[in-house]
């Protein structure tokens, strides 16, 4: 006959080794978990294949797709690495991949009472434009070829009661861009500035302006709210109307010479 505290003993056994297989398995939960976070997340159109490690150190191969029923696909010429450390209320991410940073990008996630503040290093990192391809419509009828050459500063995403608010800025720089829609290659160099203010904003501005080439691109937007309200347009240098007519029919509503561009 099993008396009590014998029976109590094995219950603590009992829930310790449940206890203790429950830490183990968050310890070491596989990096398929969360690259199977990510992808549904992003309904298919960012995935982490070949996922090796742990969730909180590990690595993948970056593909971007055109969602789950895509056909078009684009890997990251190198894996992509990625380290979490978590703390009381607060997350550290550190990622890296040897084909475009020279240095990690560290990432502060930290979550209060109905906040959540993401606090991103100054950052430099160049990557490939034909990535974008493989994001489907309009990428792979434009199929672009250049750097794409991203800059952090001071950058703070904060959520407050269901709002946004952005600090510093971040500019991508899209250099000696071509794309197969163009007789003249390449077509141009731009500058996409993001940008926030020193004690936060709700509505962040974008400015797209060209730096070279014969496709000229300028416009200026907002974000506003979880939407971006952009107007700008494209237009061709003299004597290079004809190659980039059809690029140009591709951009926007055509108005004589010029393309008119409009999101949101």
């Amino acid at each position: 006959m099993i008396t009590q505290p014998a029976r109590l003993t094995w219950i603590y056994a009992l829930w310790g080794a449940l206890l203790g297989l429950g830490l183990a398995g968050i310890v070491w939960a596989p990096a398929s978990w969360l690259a199977w976070g990510i992808t549904q997340a992003s309904q298919g159109q960012i995935q982490w294949q070949d996922a090796r490690g742990t969730v909180w150190s590990g690595s993948a191969q970056l593909v971007l797709t055109g969602g789950t029923e895509s056909r078009d696909a684009q890997a990251l010429p190198s894996r992509l690495q990625w380290t979490l450390t978590p703390r009381w209320a607060d997350l550290h991410i550190q990622w890296n991949a040897n084909c475009c940073m020279t240095e990690p990008a560290k990432w502060h996630i930290k979550a209060g009472w109905s906040t959540w503040q993401i606090q991103a290093s100054d950052h430099t990192s160049t990557w490939p434009a034909a990535l974008l391809t493989g994001l489907g419509a309009p990428w792979n009828t434009l199929q672009p070829d250049g750097q794409l050459q991203l800059n952090t500063q001071g950058l703070q995403l904060q959520w407050a009661e269901g709002r946004m608010q952005l600090k510093g800025q971040a500019q991508l720089q899209l250099q000696n861009m071509s794309t197969r829609l163009s007789a003249s290659q390449p077509i141009g160099s731009y500058l996409l500035q993001l940008r926030g203010s020193p004690e936060g904003t709700p509505t962040p501005s974008l400015q797209l302006s060209s730096q070279q080439g014969p496709l000229l691109l300028n416009g200026e937007g907002q974000w506003v709210g979880a939407r971006l309200r952009f107007k700008g347009e494209a237009s061709a240098q003299a004597g290079h109307e004809q190659a980039l007519n059809n690029l140009l029919n591709i951009l926007g509503r055509r108005q004589g010479a010029r393309s008119l561009i409009s999101l949101g």
